[in-house]
């Protein structure tokens, strides 16, 4: 995978085996933040750590094993598990969101300043999100519900739905697969720009896919494995 994948795997992993903690931990135990709480941070190795409605976290929040949840109105630095999904609620403001082996789902409304990131797991962006930097993954789908990404949208095997007036800034990546793990995978991921969806830059493909083009989308190029004659276009909702 890119050099974006690299920072969540070793981040995470020093999260493990780390030793100082913030002010809200646990090892065995779950946390839970209250409904308009100020806190440092909160972090969690086999437990999930749920943050209540309008709290501040000016730290970040993490699990080793377990889920992250920040429900509506929160402010929040990073919000990570390796083993677990991430799960943020309506106009929440974060500054990076990441797990490795779980889904990441982020509410309408919402702001992450920098990345969303996933290595196993898929990625879904709701209506007036927003992603400053990249969102990625390697395997699972990723789902962009008239949100907004600021820079590449990158996936391995996943498929890629753009729908609802979704708008990408930068490319869309799709990586060919590399190690005897792949070798045998014919699988093509599916990607869909629906109507009203803007991809500014180009679809870059490493590797053929089903690709389908609404007649009412804006797309910059396709380059690589295909052509923008390559895709299918269409005329309704979804193909």
């Amino acid at each position: 995978m890119s050099k974006q994948m690299s920072r969540p795997l070793s981040a995470l992993v020093v999260l493990a085996l780390a030793v100082a903690m913030p002010a809200t931990a646990s090892v065995n135990k779950s946390i839970r933040i209250g409904a308009g709480e100020t806190v440092d941070g909160a972090s969690s190795v086999n437990g999930s750590v749920t943050v209540g409605t309008g709290a501040i976290v000016t730290g970040d929040v993490e699990t080793v094993n377990g889920t992250v949840r920040i429900e509506d109105s929160v402010q929040v630095r990073d919000a990570s598990s390796v083993n677990g999904a991430v799960r943020l609620g309506t106009d929440v403001s974060a500054q990076r969101v990441e797990t490795v082996n779980g889904s990441i789902r982020v509410g309408g409304g919402s702001t992450v300043e920098r990345s969303v990131t996933a290595v196993n797991g898929g990625i879904e962006l709701q209506s007036r999100s927003r992603v400053g930097e990249e969102v990625s993954n390697v395997n699972g789908g990723i789902e962009l519900a008239g949100a907004e990404v600021g820079a590449n949208v990158e996936t391995v095997n996943g498929d890629i739905q753009l729908r609802d007036g979704a708008v990408v800034r930068g490319d869309i990546v799709v990586r060919k697969p590399s190690g005897w793990r792949w070798k045998d995978n014919k699988r093509k991921p599916r990607i869909v720009i629906g109507p009203g969806s803007i991809v500014e830059g180009v679809i870059e493909l490493e590797r053929e896919v089903e690709l389908f083009i609404s007649d009412r989308a804006q797309v910059g190029g396709v380059t690589g494995e295909m052509s923008l004659q390559d895709a299918e276009r269409f005329s309704g909702d979804a193909p």
